[in-house]
């Protein structure tokens, strides 16, 4: 089975040697709350309690949500290549960012 956020997020707080209520604590979430984030009783926590406590550990927030796997692991490989190939043409972020807004306006007009 794979291992859950709550699993990961205990794992590597036992690792860095901090406590229940250190990790609390330095994240500014609530103790019960991280508790049951661990026991995975809260298996879906909020984008803010993951970067709260991504940064307390001193990690990436992928880490948090999807462990050691690779970014190509989490994408269909068709998706994966035509990101890719994306890259090695010399689209930018930014210019990948402004198609996308296109897009959306573009599907806004035909409503």
């Amino acid at each position: 089975m794979a291992e859950r956020i709550g699993e990961r997020i205990q794992k590597i707080r036992q690792n860095r040697g901090y406590s229940l209520s250190e990790l609390a604590d330095k994240a500014d979430v609530a103790k019960s709350y991280l508790s049951n984030v661990e026991r995975n009783i809260q298996s879906n926590p909020s984008i803010s309690f993951i970067e709260k406590i991504a940064d307390a550990l001193n990690v990436s927030i992928h880490l948090l949500l999807y462990g050691d796997r690779p970014a190509e692991d989490l994408l269909d490989p068709e998706w994966w290549e035509l990101v890719q190939e994306a890259m090695a043409s010399g689209v930018s972020k930014k210019e990948f960012k402004d198609f996308l807004e296109y897009q959306k306006w573009k599907l806004g007009q035909k409503e």
